[in-house]
């Protein structure tokens, strides 16, 4: 009898397969489905791995270029971080119970309810991920900073391409080499190589913007502009003016190494966060005890995320009564009352949240290592600079060449860094 009714169920999906006119190589025979049940989502495969890293390219390469709006808008940059930090939290939050929450829950793959019952035993994994969270936190807050002195095109390519030389290299080694190195570590040198030119663009393009401002004939010129704010071009020393009066951070005689120095600096915190994620859900050091199932990528990405969240809301209320760069003094109750830009700020923490998930869901399949191709944000960057912000208009020939220089070996480093790409087993 139930083989009868086996055989009739497969005749009529293979039937309803031809007309459909779906080959019938890919049928399933119908108890293995009902029995299998629904599984926790994994991307698993290349192709999947790159449709990851491709929208996680997009997501992080935008959210800089709303920071560097609210600032040039003049949004203290607290108010603007402390409101991304919610909203960056809310998608990690998204992916664990959507994502992390679909099928059952087996030993081997606990869900993500399950496994944060389970912190007594998977602490060590937990505490690579707060890690992770917390040099990201640091790095994205001094980007933030960095933004204002050095560009949004030149930031983003120096912070990128010191993620890849050195998490990069940290992540091959974790991921027990699945990359192939004959075209992993080409690809790391042409990031080395985009730096370089980064800091000659940048040092180019304020050299560019110093000639500008020599032909204001005085210094209250420089104070109080020689046009309004609606009939100044890009790229002008007038825009340049009105722009220093509009924007929160002022950058008018400040040493240009200062805007170098930070995006250096948050590069650092960035090459770790990856590896440490690394290490919280694939636990190479063995910091697990026997039989204790590693952390699924939704919990380790949970646990990044509100330690990424706590120490910004710390440093950040901090930075409200003891500002940094000469900004002015805030409040918490002047940045509840602050609501100009902050839809734009929640924006941007959910894009770096859904940017960040995408990415170690990639990296999970097709290797960290690989999965830092994503660092190709500049490349969306720079797009919005030139678009939105009028950045190297009017500026040099030299500045140009440059510039397209950075961006030609960029897009070189990426694709070698893609075709570098394993599978994980």
């Amino acid at each position: 009898m139930l083989k009868s009714i086996w055989v009739s169920g497969f005749v009529l999906q293979k039937l309803n397969m031809e007309f459909l006119g779906i080959p019938t190589l890919i049928t399933l025979p119908i108890e293995k489905i009902v029995s299998g049940g629904l599984k926790m989502y994994l991307v698993e495969s290349k192709g999947g791995a790159i449709i990851c890293m491709l929208l996680s390219l997009f997501f992080l390469g935008t959210w800089p270029a709303i920071f560097t709006l609210l600032e040039r808008r003049g949004r203290l940059p607290q108010h603007t971080y402390l409101d991304y930090s919610i909203t960056n939290l809310l998608a990690a939050l998204f992916f664990a119970l959507t994502f992390g929450e679909i099928g059952k829950s087996t030993p081997e793959k606990p869900n993500f309810i399950t496994q944060l019952s389970q912190l007594s035993e998977n602490w060590p994994s937990v505490m690579f991920a707060v890690g992770g969270g917390v040099v990201l936190s640091i790095g994205n807050l001094c980007t933030q900073y960095a933004l204002a002195f050095a560009g949004l095109s030149v930031t983003e390519v120096i912070t990128a391409s010191m993620t890849v030389v050195i998490g990069t290299t940290l992540n091959y080694f974790l991921d027990e080499k699945i990359n192939k190195a004959e075209i992993l570590f080409p690809g790391v040198g042409c990031f080395l190589i985009a730096v370089c030119l980064a800091s000659a663009v940048h040092s180019s393009n304020t050299a560019d913007n110093i000639a500008k401002l020599s032909s204001l004939s005085s210094t209250e010129d420089l104070e109080t502009g020689n046009d309004t704010a609606e009939n100044v071009k890009f790229g002008t020393a007038d825009f340049l003016v009105e722009l220093e009066k509009r924007r929160a951070i002022k950058v008018f005689g400040k040493s240009t190494l200062s805007g170098l120095s930070i995006a250096f600096f948050a590069g650092v915190c960035f090459s770790l966060f990856s590896p440490a994620f690394n290490l919280a859900t694939n636990d190479q050091w063995h910091a697990l005890k026997k039989g204790v199932a590693k952390l699924v990528v939704y919990t380790a990405f949970f646990w990044f995320s509100v330690s990424c969240f706590a120490l910004a809301i710390i440093l950040n209320v901090i930075f409200l009564y003891r500002p940094l760069l000469n900004l002015p003094r805030s409040s918490v109750k002047s940045y509840l009352k602050d609501w100009n830009g902050r839809g734009w700020a929640f924006l941007a923490g959910l894009l770096c949240g859904f940017g960040n998930g995408l990415q170690f869901m990639g990296g999970e399949a097709a290797g960290y290592a690989a999965a830092d191709a994503v660092q190709a944000l500049p490349l969306v960057s720079t797009f919005w600079g030139i678009v939105l912000f009028g950045e190297y208009q009017r500026s040099s020939r030299r500045t140009y060449v440059l510039l397209a220089s950075m961006l030609l070996m960029f897009i070189v480093a990426v694709a070698i860094l893609m075709a570098s790409a394993g599978h994980r087993k």
